[in-house]
């Protein structure tokens, strides 16, 4: 829950969708840790504050107070980015009156880099203190379950989860649980959101160019499930003699090509640039050349321009995981209801290739000495699909009550059971296109210095679409970099 920034577009993503949760009572006890020096400042300016005011003292005193003789089992400590998994927690005490545990949340955004090293500090000097669970998003999450800091997350069996069974049963995503396994094939981390992406396209705009705008014509014509973008580069050159831009930016592109690639940037311990990684750049330099799009960068008010027909020229549409539409589509279309701005005039379609874009892990510590009570917590939130449980609730947008912010979540069994219309989508329900889009999708080829790596394939991948240097260059100065940066050589 994203995303989708260089180094920030994925925290903006998980911060916007934090207002899902909004009245939840944010965080048990937002609280910052010391990760060294002066990110101490850092880490405390960057802290999320805790929604909801008074609602969050209740939740935690309800929970403590209704276990036995009114005394607390104990303290769990969380350790995450955002207020959006506390405010699930708060959620869960409410639900589970029982649970006799107090929840310490200790919040520092990832700005900065602040987040990283104050966790990896934490769990290093394990103790009271130390996170029971903890949170990783897309961007680094590598690193907690496969990379540098896997050996401190617990297998998800350990802490009492029926693994194969639930997992059978909730129909989670495959791309989420190969980013959640460690080395040794042990499932250590799942999410409470798929991020499977859709191409969200502009209904008027099919309507006026291709004389359709249904969801199942517009995939066909954009190439959806085909592999490439043969099709997909044909309907662009169709929308430009209607002078509409086909992408915003040539990052929207890459936001699909960086997951599809057969193998990923390291292979044998060399940097490796897969075929589909590098057919990036040519794509990239037909983007700019032919006008395909507006040449804005994601996050930037030029690319939310374009989502409220503010821009230089029309955009066809963006690709992206439902996020990107309930908090980021929604809130800069220039509307709040049919009618006004680009609101109702969107549908969504499967795309060309699979992909995914952010998400946010749940682990839990190896050492904490109360896992089976994190267990119950994380089963809850990720794999829990009865009407009781947060994916219910979430994907039909009752977890504050009626009305609120319907959303894709892990697991398919609960999608195929909920209500995903959306007014924003004209009506369609966004389930049928992002239920296969999350199969389709694949986590395979992540690395843990993915974040690193791709910026520096789109600063040069950047420079090359817009003349500024020939392929060869671009290619051999990003390895120049990666060597720099990582110690990591090309092969």
């Amino acid at each position: 829950m994203r995303r989708f920034r260089k180094a920030a577009a994925v925290t903006l993503s998980a911060c916007m969708m934090v207002s899902a949760l909004a009245g939840c009572g944010g965080s048990t006890e937002a609280t910052t840790a010391a990760a060294g020096g002066g990110e101490t400042e850092a880490a405390t300016e960057a802290a999320t504050e805790a929604a909801g005011g008074g609602e969050t003292e209740a939740a935690t005193e309800a929970a403590t107070e209704a276990s036995s003789g009114g005394e607390s089992k104990g303290v769990i400590n969380l350790w995450t980015f955002t207020d959006e998994v506390p405010g699930m927690v708060d959620k869960f005490l409410e639900a589970n009156p029982d649970f006799g545990y107090e929840v310490n949340s200790t919040i520092i955004a990832t700005t900065d880099g602040a987040y990283q090293p104050a966790l990896d500090q934490a769990l290093a000097a394990g103790g009271a203190d130390a996170p029971d669970f903890y949170c990783a998003e897309e961007a680094f999450v590598l690193k907690y379950t496969q990379g540098d800091m896997s050996s401190f997350a617990a297998p998800y069996a350990d802490l009492g989860i029926d693994v194969d069974a639930e997992i059978a049963a909730a129909e989670i995503a495959p791309y989420t649980i190969d980013i959640g396994t460690n080395p040794d094939g042990k499932l250590v981390g799942l999410g409470y959101q798929s991020t499977g992406g859709c191409f969200i396209y502009r209904r008027s705009i099919a309507k006026d160019v291709f004389g359709t705008d249904d969801p199942k014509e517009i995939g066909a014509i954009i190439g959806a499930g085909s592999g490439n973008f043969d099709k997909f580069f044909e309907a662009a050159e169709t929308l430009k003699g209607k002078d509409v831009a086909m992408l915003s930016g040539m990052g929207d592109l890459w936001t699909v090509i960086k997951h599809s690639a057969d193998q990923g940037w390291l292979v044998d311990g060399k940097l490796h640039i897969d075929p589909k990684i590098d057919q990036y750049m040519d794509y990239s330099k037909t983007l700019i050349e032919n006008g395909y799009t507006n040449d804005t960068s994601a996050w930037s008010d030029a690319w939310f321009a374009d989502m409220k027909d503010e821009g230089a020229k029309k955009v066809f549409g963006f690709f992206g995981p439902a996020w990107l539409i309930n908090y980021t589509l929604a809130p800069n279309c220039g509307g709040e209801k049919v009618g006004e701005g680009t609101y109702g005039d969107w549908a969504v379609c499967e795309p060309p290739v699979g992909f995914f874009w952010g998400g946010t892990w749940l682990m839990a510590n190896k050492d904490s000495e109360k896992k089976e009570a994190v267990g119950q917590i994380i089963e809850w939130i990720t794999l829990n699909c009865t009407e009781d449980g947060l994916q219910y609730k979430w994907a039909n947008g009752t977890l504050n009550g009626e009305g609120g912010t319907k959303d894709v979540v892990a697991s398919n069994t609960v999608l195929g059971i909920s209500d995903g219309t959306l007014d924003f989508l004209g009506g369609q329900d966004m389930f049928e296109a992002f239920i296969p889009a999350n199969s389709y999708a694949s986590g395979k080829t992540m690395t843990q210095y993915d974040e690193t790596i791709n910026t520096a394939w789109q600063d040069q991948a950047s420079q090359y679409a817009h003349g500024e240097k020939d392929k060869d260059t671009a290619i051999a100065d990003f390895k120049t970099n990666v060597s720099d940066q990582l110690g990591i050589e090309a092969e």
